[in-house]
């Protein structure tokens, strides 16, 4: 545990997220809010074994190959989140208990029993908000240039939770915006090999979720969120195939998206 009112990341620590083409030319963004899985060497292992934190509930496994290699073949700028989801989930409000879990899934989470409040403050100060201040910033600067701006939000999700086995290979996730979700649905399900989610095996909601609600829906901009399932990108064959089908699918996706636009 840190000591009250000291930093949180020490110079050793990684910066809370990468950032990949800040200048690429595609109209898509995207956002991996769990991509990563440091933890501050402050915070020790949370309590964890290593092969806990190596689990689904520390961060979305695989998403961050899927993400870098479509970034790179769609020429579009990517913000991903460097800390695992337990020191502070970067799709949660910071106030909300499940920001900072003392139960992920069925796992106890020791060290973040009875934190303070200032550690809690630490955590949404060094890593949530420079994350997502570095996201509004880019959509800023696109909004000033004229730029059009698509907002991907990429996930995984685990086989298997809480003993209950998933048969989804991808969801296409939305709340209040269907635009760019009702286009993909349709391409996805005219792949012929997948079993698609519509807003399974989640659903995104003002109480649930950060990224889309707030960078999305609030700013009034076409978005959906992925997410594939865990055991078919857990390997860099799975993460190639999933962001090359991807990168054709939302090519095609955007370029209706477009034409209904007029």
């Amino acid at each position: 545990m840190q000591a009250e009112g000291a930093r949180l990341l020490g110079a050793d620590d990684p910066p809370p997220f990468r950032l990949l083409r800040p200048t690429g030319g595609s109209d898509l963004l995207l956002t991996a809010d769990h991509a990563g899985r440091a933890i501050p060497r402050r915070l020790g292992n949370l309590g964890l074994s290593a092969g806990e934190l190596g689990r689904h509930i520390a961060w979305d496994i695989g998403i961050a190959g899927v993400t870098e290699i479509l970034s790179e073949a769609l020429d579009a700028t990517a913000v991903l989140q460097t800390y695992s989801r337990l020191v502070i989930d970067c799709n949660r409000q910071p106030v909300w208990d499940s920001a900072i879990p003392v139960v992920s899934e069925l796992t106890a989470i020791p060290g973040n029993e009875g934190i303070s409040a200032a550690e809690r403050d630490a955590r949404c100060r060094e890593i949530f908000l420079p994350y997502h201040t570095r996201i509004a910033d880019l959509l800023d600067r696109r909004r000033a240039a004229g730029r059009r701006t698509v907002l991907i939000a990429m996930h995984s999700f685990t086989p298997v939770f809480k003993g209950e086995r998933r048969n989804i290979e991808i969801g296409v996730l939305y709340n209040r915006d269907a635009r760019l979700a009702g286009i993909l649905l349709d391409l996805l399900r005219q792949e012929g090999d997948l079993t698609v989610g519509d807003n399974q095996p989640y659903a995104i909601t003002d109480a649930s979720d950060y990224t889309v609600p707030v960078h999305g829906e609030e700013r009034g901009l076409p978005h959906v969120e992925i997410e594939i399932r865990q055991d078919l990108i857990d390997d860099r064959a799975g993460q190639g195939a999933w962001a090359s089908r991807l990168a054709r699918l939302l090519r095609a996706a955007d370029a209706r998206l477009r034409a209904a636009a007029g």
